[in-house]
């Protein structure tokens, strides 16, 4: 297994780490679904700050921006509504966990999940609860001696699985449908107005990646390393796709990144290091990329017949043509990239470990612009080689086997004020959260 990524050759192999590495949320979280905003003056340059909202833990889930407010949930137990034209907040929930998904919108209703093991809908002005829905609970990756890690008898959580599964409604207004993936392997439908059940498919696998719709049928990934679709009004399995095992390596396995439709065809990457197209009628493989060991973790965005995503050990921005999987381009970041990528115009928008914002012109495959956290610029130069992440560099010598080491660096890492966070842009702001507990939204020239 060739994973440049810190974590793959990291807890493997100490000789395996010459550049450091890997995910998205997301949440995807790279794990929402994003839509352009199109505004037919493009894109020129960064403009400046136009404001930043301060919360008191990590932010991994994508923001989501309505009604005149951006949503955001943060690993200090909230969900935020910020006014987009002040910064400032207008209402909060505080929920028994992080609330590390990115929220959905139907209407007058918000929905989200948090760590505690429920799914909230609230009124989106307002805050208040509409309805809350226990899933079997929620949690980490994770397993005793994870990658070889010492010591082998200890449990450890997957240092990377950032998010959990972002909620998608259906497009009923009056009587909507709510999605959702839950950590007790499950694939959730609930009434959107009662949050009463309608139907659940079970997997054997953690269930972190977002739900699709697309024609009738439900798509999502599992840790199980099956990618399903699901008939989206009974939850009767449709077909499944197995992604490729990695014996001995069962933690490394599985579906992290959530999937997206378009012209017939579902796309999604796999911690497998293969980027998919198959039918999404029979589920049958039209093409894979190879990312050469680098886990996928993000959602693509897609526009003009080609595909666009991330990888995240290997730090590339990718593009390929949709019906072919042939590479049309590809840029390189100087970090791990968990944050899907977001078109505007003829710019791509995504953020890396290291704390910069990128903006790519899918055109060219050049840059074209980039912000910085405030972290990053202060810190670079002691946690980064040569402004690039390298895990050895980071470990400063210490052991490489040890669990113990991986978080040490990984709380180095967290200081330059990672962009995990998916960005969303509306009439020219950018909005996204950065592992510095801040939401920032900057204007776009």
């Amino acid at each position: 297994m060739k994973k440049n990524i810190f974590l793959f050759a990291l807890f493997m192999v100490t000789a395996a780490f010459s550049q450091g590495k890997t995910p998205i949320a997301l949440a995807v979280d790279t794990n929402v679904q994003h839509k352009e905003d199109h505004n037919k003056k493009g894109y020129r340059s960064f403009g400046g700050l136009k404001w930043k909202f301060a919360t008191k833990g990590k932010i991994f889930s994508s923001p989501v921006v309505a009604n005149g407010m951006a949503y955001i949930g943060s690993e200090d137990h909230n969900l935020y509504a910020v006014d987009v034209k002040t910064g400032k907040q207008v209402w909060k929930l505080t929920t028994g966990g992080a609330v590390n998904s990115s929220a959905a919108i139907n209407g007058d209703k918000l929905c989200f999940g948090s760590f505690d093991g429920y799914y909230y809908t609230l009124n989106a002005k307002t805050g208040k609860l509409i309805w809350k829905f226990k899933t079997g609970g929620e949690k980490k990756v994770g397993a005793k001696g994870l990658w070889t890690m010492k010591p082998l008898n200890e449990y450890m959580d997957d240092l990377y699985d950032f998010f959990l599964s972002s909620p998608v409604f259906s497009e009923a207004k009056n009587n909507p449908t709510v999605y959702f993936g839950s950590s007790d392997g499950k694939l959730y439908a609930l009434d959107g107005n009662t949050g009463k059940l309608k139907w659940a498919y079970q997997t054997k696998g953690i269930i972190h990646t977002s739900p699709y719709l697309y024609q009738g049928k439900v798509y999502f990934g599992s840790w199980d390393t099956y990618l399903y679709a699901l008939d989206a009004a009974s939850g009767k399995l449709v077909w499944k796709f197995k992604t490729a095992d990695q014996p001995g390596y069962h933690q490394l396995e599985g579906i992290q990144a959530s999937p997206i439709c378009n012209n017939g065809f579902v796309y999604f990457g796999c911690r497998d290091s293969y980027f998919y197209a198959l039918n999404a009628n029979t589920g049958k493989l039209n093409w894979k990329y190879n990312a050469n060991g680098s886990w996928i973790l993000t959602t693509a965005a897609i526009k003009n017949g080609k595909v666009y995503f991330t990888t995240s050990d290997t730090y590339l921005f990718v593009a390929v043509d949709a019906l072919t999987g042939k590479q049309q381009f590809s840029y390189k970041a100087n970090g791990y990239l968990y944050s899907s990528p977001v078109l505007w115009a003829n710019t791509a928008f995504f953020g890396d470990f290291t704390g910069k914002l990128f903006a790519v012109n899918i055109k060219t495959g050049k840059l074209s612009g980039e912000f910085k956290t405030a972290g990053r610029d202060a810190y670079a130069a002691k946690v980064l080689k040569q402004d690039t992440l390298n895990f050895e560099f980071a470990a400063n010598g210490v052991d490489n086997s040890l669990y113990k080491t991986a978080v040490d660096v990984m709380d180095k890492l967290y200081s330059l004020g990672p962009i995990v966070s998916s960005p969303v842009i509306l009439n020219g702001v950018i909005y996204f959260g950065s592992a510095d507990g801040n939401l920032y939204a900057i204007n776009l020239k």
